[in-house]
């Protein structure tokens, strides 16, 4: 297979295809957004409607299992490209979806987001594909997404890799529930300034640089875009899987090798902005976190980034690169 460019350069293959002096907007599909490797679509009926997941596929050499990159909230299955392209050079498969609701994936505009719903997607794909026993690998909303489908089927998984995934709280203890309708409201009114400013502040610790920048793409194109509402209201869909998944409170019925990889420095506490009266709690603690997981699950190694954030495959790939080294 061509070895593919990195993601930055493929933004910048994107914008070199018009004015550079424009924003990129794009359709709820990303119809004009490259991914880094060969994109094609599961249909399937879900909730009494036809839906469509994007998804690429690298297959496996001879007796090598296959990785699923499950992917996270701000994010599409796009980002996984040098975790991809590190585990296929090695010769494992990978599998690399686009949630529902996310990347070139349909956009419903009404559907029941859980994430046994988009696990129940995510393992039909498998199946279809005639995927063995795979290793599951999320980062973030990815990670309880992985981690539930661990929980779900775990007959067929051979091993979960956890990085930095949300989930090692049982959020709505601490918070109130919101109605999605809060969420669109947010969504609507976000700007790209937004979007890069929360990234810059939250993920890499107010630093910035092109690696960075091209993982906004997505967002700023899709807020410049004529689907943003559409884009918008799927966002404010998705939250529930965050707030209502609480895969922690199972952590201990979770009977493969699970690898947790945390960057220490992460904050991530969805919901610390409207707690319960009375909570003083501190969310986000992911320097006891990934402790507090890794005593719960029965077959747990804990590898923790010190001083790194949310992202650990960019902001310090090399690091992460040497933990993947262990496990794969």
């Amino acid at each position: 297979m061509k070895n593919p460019s990195l993601i930055v350069a493929s933004c910048l293959l994107w914008l070199s295809m018009g004015s550079l002096a424009q924003e990129p907007s794009f359709d709820a599909r990303l119809s004009e957004y490259p991914y880094p490797y060969p994109v094609h679509n599961y249909e399937f009926t879900s909730q009494r409607q036809s839906l469509e997941m994007a998804y690429m596929h690298l297959p496996a050499a001879q007796g090598k299992k296959t990785v699923v990159l499950m992917h996270g909230k701000n994010f599409a299955s796009d980002y996984w490209q040098k975790t991809a392209q590190y585990l296929h050079d090695r010769g494992y498969g990978v599998l690399m979806p686009d949630q529902v609701g996310f990347g070139k994936s349909s956009k419903p505009a009404h559907y029941q987001f859980s994430a046994e719903a988009l696990v129940a997607n995510t393992y039909a794909l498998v199946q279809k594909l005639k995927i063995n026993k795979p290793i599951l690998m999320g980062h973030s909303m990815g990670g309880m997404l992985a981690s539930r489908y661990a929980l779900n089927y775990a007959a067929q998984v051979s091993e979960l890799v956890l990085v930095n995934p949300v989930g090692l709280e049982d959020y709505l203890k601490y918070v109130d529930y919101k109605d999605p309708q809060f969420f669109y409201h947010n969504e609507l009114n976000k700007t790209a300034a937004d979007v890069i400013a929360y990234q810059q502040k939250n993920y890499y610790d107010g630093k910035w640089s092109d690696e960075y920048e091209a993982l906004t793409t997505i967002h700023k194109g899709w807020i410049n875009g004529p689907d943003w509402q559409t884009v918008a209201w799927n966002n404010a869909q998705t939250y529930d899987v965050i707030f209502t998944g609480a895969v922690i409170n199972e952590f201990e019925q979770l009977s493969m090798p699970v690898h947790l990889i945390i960057g220490t420095r992460d904050t991530t506490g969805p919901g610390r902005g409207w707690k319960k009266p009375g909570v003083t709690r501190t969310l986000g603690q992911y320097d006891q976190l990934g402790k507090t997981a890794a005593e719960k699950i029965p077959n747990a190694t804990l590898h923790e980034l010190e001083g790194i954030g949310h992202m650990p495959q960019f902001e310090a790939f090399d690091r992460y690169r040497k933990i993947l080294n262990t496990i794969f």
